[in-house]
């Protein structure tokens, strides 16, 4: 059998990974950065390679939830609307907030069918192990998303125990707003199962970032009215409460949130994805959307330090918020002993 040959165009290196002097490994990705008309302002790569948005879509999991009437008639504040749009760290501020959405519907944890894991909160975690307790689904950084699709699905009258299938009135409704905000039909986004068994959504770079930014922008493209407050209140939510976003601690989504002051919405996705939206100012006027993926899947060492300096280079942080930003900016390498033997370094130019 003759070996598979691959079509894929190869991602420019972003990051090094240096032992010493010597560059010992690197990491891969694609970067686009469009504005609110899905105008390419800024890229590196290929950026119509697809990819899954994985969490970073939860933004727009939760429009169809508010613009269906769903989240007024259960009075859901902005606290719980960002950990609907967040991959929360299991905190006991996170899970209060998804038992009291559950609550209201008439349903508990184990309605969730998002699994469960260990919190990302280190503490919590390490109380947990402590306890002798197991995780639970609240514990699940996505039970705020699923929280909302079973409250959007008791609203609609529709079946509970299906409502992660593709062909759910809730999860058809989630797929045409994400095709609409990505300025492309649904039937060409490209469907698979997520971590927690929600369907995933796959499209390319550019179509992501193009997503992002109308989201942030949606005031000044021709989307639906409804659509756009419904926008504006996810944002809003987001940039209010980016610790329910994200955590109190050790989070690169919140940490960013909160040093921008407002300026932009940012979202992680597993396997190396990360989506932000920069709101309309005298530097963007048209908005910007900002879709970011690494190849080899890495969601820390090379990540975060991407995400950093293409927001440096476009101009978006200035320096003191680089230094506020520091610890997700430049890594080093230590040994077992502590030793400082090398250091990983973005290397691409947008």
């Amino acid at each position: 059998m003759s070996p598979s040959v691959s079509n894929e165009p190869r991602a420019p290196v972003l990051v090094e990974v240096f032992r010493g002097p010597l560059v010992e490994s690197s990491h891969r990705g694609f970067i686009a950065a469009v504005d609110a008309d899905c105008q390419l302002v800024a890229s590196l790569g290929d950026v119509t390679v697809r990819s899954f948005f994985r969490s970073a879509a939860k933004p727009f999991q939760a429009i169809p939830f508010i613009t269906s009437g769903a989240a007024d008639q259960l009075r859901i504040a902005p606290t719980e609307l960002a950990v609907i749009a967040g991959s929360h760290s299991g905190e006991a501020i996170h899970t209060d907030i998804v038992k009291s959405i559950l609550a209201r519907i008439g349903l508990s944890e184990s309605d969730l069918k998002c699994g469960a894991h260990m919190p990302f909160d280190e503490a919590t975690a390490r109380d947990l192990r402590s306890s002798g307790n197991p995780p639970t689904p609240l514990h699940n950084n996505c039970s705020g998303k699923h929280a909302a699709m079973l409250a959007y699905a008791s609203y609609l009258g529709e079946r509970l125990d299906n409502y992660l299938e593709p062909a759910h009135p809730v999860q058809r409704r989630i797929r045409e707003v994400l095709a609409t905000f990505a300025a492309m039909e649904p039937e060409m986004i490209g469907i698979a199962i997520d971590g927690c068994s929600a369907p995933v959504f796959a499209v390319s770079v550019a179509e992501m970032a193009c997503s992002y930014a109308q989201l942030v922008g949606c005031e000044l493209t021709k989307l639906d009215r409804d659509l756009c407050a419904a926008a504006a209140r996810v944002t809003a939510a987001m940039i209010e409460y980016p610790e329910l976003v994200g955590g109190t601690k050790g989070r690169l989504d919140t940490d960013l949130m909160r040093v921008a002051r407002g300026a932009l919405i940012s979202k992680v996705g597993a396997e190396g994805v990360q989506l932000l939206g920069i709101r309309p100012s005298a530097l963007y006027p048209r908005a910007l959307g900002i879709a970011i993926k690494i190849e080899d899947g890495d969601i820390r060492r090379a990540r975060d330090p991407v995400v950093i300096e293409t927001l440096r280079q476009l101009g978006l942080l200035d320096e003191e918020q680089l230094v506020e930003l520091s610890s997700y900016r430049l890594s080093k390498i230590l040994n077992h002993r502590g030793l400082e033997v090398g250091v990983v370094r973005t290397c691409f130019q947008l």
